[in-house]
């Protein structure tokens, strides 16, 4: 019996040794000043949130293989970005999985895939090291933030209402973003700064 317990305590201390800590997430707050990076989006072109000073930016994490961002996918997330877009927001698409994780892509994956669904994104933005969505402690694909010109949240949460993978639901539920976003261009404050983000959980390295 004791030989057993000194097994289990050697296994239980040995598995302490070799298991990578969880990351550390930040803790972002509307009303206070969102955090820069850098990364190089799928092109090959680096990408930086001061870069885009005195413009709205959407952040919008993303896993092409999670049935919640296939929902999206089936429409609604590229009318927002190209409506968006076109209005002068700047629309960055992360993807913060990590190599051998699902999701994850290198750029000419990553712009296969932009192509195969006609999204309209300013740029698809590659976080293999989770740099990014440890900064913003994003937890789902999606999880969206809204930047104002200054630089600072403005929303984070829940890309709308329902937290479902069906695309029914979608004429249904409340479009966060598009509402902050619309309010944000009329010189309006976000009346649902924050919502519970809901999705796949983030694939970030172990």
């Amino acid at each position: 019996m004791k030989q057993l317990f000194f097994r289990v305590v050697v296994a239980a201390l040995l598995l302490g040794a070799f298991a990578a800590p969880a990351p550390a997430l930040a803790k972002v707050a509307v009303g206070e000043a969102a955090p820069d990076f850098t990364l190089t989006d799928s092109n090959g072109k680096p990408q930086s949130l001061s870069q885009y000073k005195g413009k709205t930016v959407v952040l919008e994490w993303n896993n092409p293989q999670c049935p919640f961002v296939a929902k999206h996918y089936s429409g609604n997330m590229q009318r927002q970005q190209a409506d968006a877009v076109a209005s002068g927001v700047v629309w960055l698409t992360i993807n913060s999985a990590a190599p051998g994780k699902e999701g994850s892509m290198d750029g000419a994956a990553a712009n296969a895939y932009v192509g195969k669904v006609a999204a309209k994104q300013t740029a698809y933005v590659l976080d293999p090291n989770g740099t990014a969505g440890h900064l913003y402690a994003a937890r789902t694909t999606p999880h969206m933030y809204v930047i104002d010109p200054a630089g600072v949240v403005r929303y984070m949460g829940g890309i709308d209402s329902i937290p479902s993978t069906d695309k029914d639901d979608l004429p249904k539920a409340t479009q966060y973003v598009r509402q902050a976003l619309a309010e944000l261009k009329d010189g309006k404050p976000v009346s649902v700064p924050t919502s519970q983000p809901y999705g796949c959980s983030v694939k970030y390295g172990s």
